[in-house]
Parts: structure tokens; C-alpha cells; sequence
């Protein structure tokens, strides 16, 4: 029975020995507040989600416990349950989205290592719809790659998307006034796609605890267990558990798949996307010219003109290409290299450097030859005529 509730055996036992639900009662001559407090597991409330702990003034031992187990000694103690305050929105109003570091796949080739895969998950509130992405970092630009991508896979835009407090996207968030700023490329991408982005509550899974449940259901169903040959084969991986399993499953809060209900409640509640292309990743970043004639981006080298060494340029990096400017002129464009720690130069911009077309070698100057004989010196005088004109010798 334990098992299949998903609870402590220990709480099974305490309800048959009691042959029904057991009353409520406060501890005698204890506060509730100081003889133990409950709390709840990720934003689940349920009784293998429970736990609960004693105070130092009840038990020298602290730890967590499932709930209805008595601490070891001379405390016993009863959890009451506290009913969770619960987000409740119109329809599709709402779409939820998070990213996390997963761990559980192991994603390797023959020439690398196994790395570490972030993933995107993106929840439709009202459907459950689920959206996963792939991303070999967390960056801004893999946070707006993956709500576009996102977008595209709904057909459209909800009116708010609430999202966690990661540092590309939010700069500050009060815990207690609960003011938001948010980075201004997220207000334009805002913009661009005609959403309000929300930040949940720090500190607060809560908040956002479908889709964290949604999280953890992709890193235990999706990615656990899984070995792939190489990143491509992972994404297609995603892809298929997307469009076979996870929408198309009957959602156990819901009872319904989620493509169906979502077909029939929100598909047509969300903003159209109306053709617009993508916001793309612009980054302006200010760098300074180094010895080597380059500038640094993402570990990787871009030329530039020598002459411009030491000086400060502007770089902007969109559409897969790196643009730097000095002033208000144009100096080098490149690709955008997709690697890491290579060099891309373009040998126009070390014209005039000594050593651009290879090693400087030293020039080797041979020593003159003198001839084997040597004319008489003509214009040396001999000493006696210095003798005589100084009026004697030594």
C-alpha cells in the first residue's frame, strides 16, 4: 500500500492501527512553532511530499523525516497540513517556462568526453503542453532561442510568460518588495513577440510548480538511462519523446492528453505569430584591440587592422556574423566561428606587419675581404719629419 501511495510505510501503519483518519492534536505544552515545522518538497503538497523536523528544544537530532514518523527518543509528533495557495489562470493566459543543468544524460562521440546537456523545458499552463530544447550552455541567446523555437512549436503566443530569475535575463529581484528589473535585450525580445514576462518568486518553486514538475519528468522519463552517439542524435531523441510520449500521454492532474486538450481549449486563444522572423541573438560587447592585432569573443580570436592596437571598438555579434567598429566606421566582419579557442583572421588586416607572411630572419652581412697586398700608404709622413719640425727626438 505504501508503494502504491508513494508514502512512508510508517504512515500506513499509524492509519490501520487507528481504523480511520486520526484527529488532529496540538503537542501538550509545546508551540507549534517551536516543537516542529512542515514544510513542503518542490511545490508538491501530499504525504510523500511531507516532511517535517524537530526543533533543538524537542530532539538533539534534526533531521528530515517522512511524515507520521516518530523521532528517535522521547518526541512524537503530528504534522498538520497546511492547505498551498495555488495559481489559478484563464486558459492558455500563461505559459510557464524554466531551464535547468541536467546531469542524467550522457552525451558523447567517439573523439569526446561525455558533457553536461542544459535543457529548456517550456509548459503550456492550461494543456500541459510540453516543449524541450537542447542547449550546450545558458546563455541569453539559448534562452531566446528556446522560447522562439517554443513559439513556432505552439503556433503562437500567450499573453504572459513566467519564467525563473536567471541572470541573463533578470538583473535584480527583490524577495520582499517583489521589484523587478528586467535585462533590456529581454524587454525588446518582450516586445518583438508581444508578451509580459513575469519572474516568479524567489526562493519560491511554488510558483512555478508545473514547470518544475515538467523538469523533472523529462530528466526521469526522457534522458535517464539514455545513451547517445552524438549531440544530433540527443535532439532527435527530444524530439521524438516530444511528438510520441510526453503530449500525447493522459496527464495525470488533467486526465487528458495534452495535445487534445490543447486543441481544444487554447490552441485558438493564442496570439498568431503573423509571420514575424526571428529576434536573433544580437550582442553588443566593447572590447580593447590586444598585441596580437584581435579581439577576444567567446574564447575565439577576430583580426583587426594593426594599426587599431590598443584602441577600444565596438563589436556586435547577430545573423551568425561579428561586426566591430572603431568609432563610427566599420574595420572587419567575420563569421562567426562555432568552435572554440580557434583564430579567424583576415590577412588584409596585417598588411604592413612585420613577419605577416612568415618568421623575420636575420639578413647574415658578410665581413669585406682584404686584398693580399696593400699599396704604400701615401699620405703617412715619416718620423723624421716630425722630429725635425719639433726640434729633436725622444
Amino acid at each position: 500500500m505504501a508503494r502504491q501511495l508513494g508514502c512512508s510505510h510508517h504512515t500506513v501503519k499509524a492509519y490501520v492501527a487507528a481504523d480511520g483518519v486520526k484527529p488532529f492534536s496540538r503537542l501538550s505544552g509545546q508551540n507549534g512553532s517551536t516543537a516542529l515545522r512542515a514544510g513542503c518538497a518542490r511545490g508538491s503538497f501530499g504525504i510523500a511530499a511531507m516532511r517535517m523536523w524537530c526543533a533543538r528544544t524537542c530532539c538533539p537530532r534534526r533531521g528530515w523525516r517522512s511524515a507520521g514518523e516518530r523521532c528517535s527518543g522521547r518526541c512524537s509528533v503530528t504534522v498538520r497540513r497546511r492547505r498551498p495557495r495555488r495559481w489559478r489562470r484563464r486558459g492558455s493566459r500563461r505559459r510557464r517556462a524554466d531551464s535547468c543543468r541536467s546531469t542524467s544524460a550522457s552525451v558523447w562521440s567517439r573523439s569526446a568526453a561525455p558533457r553536461s546537456a542544459f535543457m529548456f523545458v517550456a509548459t503550456l499552463g492550461h494543456s500541459r503542453r510540453l516543449h524541450v530544447r537542447a542547449f550546450r550552455a545558458e546563455k541569453q541567446e539559448h534562452w531566446f532561442g528556446g522560447l522562439e523555437r517554443a513559439f513556432t512549436s505552439f503556433g503562437g503566443v500567450p499573453e504572459e510568460v513566467l519564467m525563473d530569475n536567471p541572470r541573463a535575463l533578470v538583473v535584480r529581484h527583490d524577495a520582499v518588495s517583489r521589484s523587478v528589473q528586467f535585462n533590456d535585450k529581454l524587454i525588446a525580445f518582450a516586445k518583438h513577440w508581444g508578451f509580459c514576462p513575469r519572474a516568479c518568486a524567489p526562493y519560491r518553486a511554488r510558483t512555478k510548480g508545473k514547470t518544475e514538475s515538467g523538469v523533472g519528468y523529462v530528466k526521469k522519463n526522457a534522458i535517464a538511462g539514455h545513451c547517445f552517439a552524438s549531440w544530433e542524435a540527443f535532439e532527435a531523441h527530444l524530439g521524438r519523446w516530444e511528438r510520441e510520449v510526453a503530449n500525447v500521454r493522459i496527464h495525470g492532474t488533467t486526465g487528458e492528453a495534452p495535445t487534445a486538450r490543447f486543441e481544444r481549449d487554447e490552441a485558438h486563444r493564442l496570439k498568431p505569430l503573423g509571420g514575424r522572423a526571428g529576434f536573433g541573438s544580437l550582442r553588443e560587447l566593447t572590447r580593447i584591440v590586444g598585441n596580437d592585432c584581435a579581439v577576444e569573443i567567446d574564447t575565439n580570436s577576430y583580426s583587426v587592422p594593426w594599426r587599431l592596437i590598443g584602441e577600444r571598438v565596438a563589436v556586435t555579434v547577430a545573423a551568425g556574423e561579428v561586426r566591430i567598429r572603431h568609432g563610427a566606421r566599420e574595420v572587419a566582419v567575420h563569421k562567426q566561428s562555432q568552435g572554440r579557442r580557434l583564430r579567424v583572421v583576415d590577412p588584409a588586416h596585417l598588411d604592413g606587419v612585420a613577419g605577416r607572411d612568415g618568421a623575420v630572419r636575420r639578413v647574415q652581412i658578410g665581413s669585406p675581404t682584404l686584398p693580399t697586398s696593400s699599396p704604400p700608404p701615401s699620405l703617412l709622413r715619416p718620423l723624421a719629419e716630425y722630429e725635425a719640425a719639433i726640434g729633436g727626438s725622444f
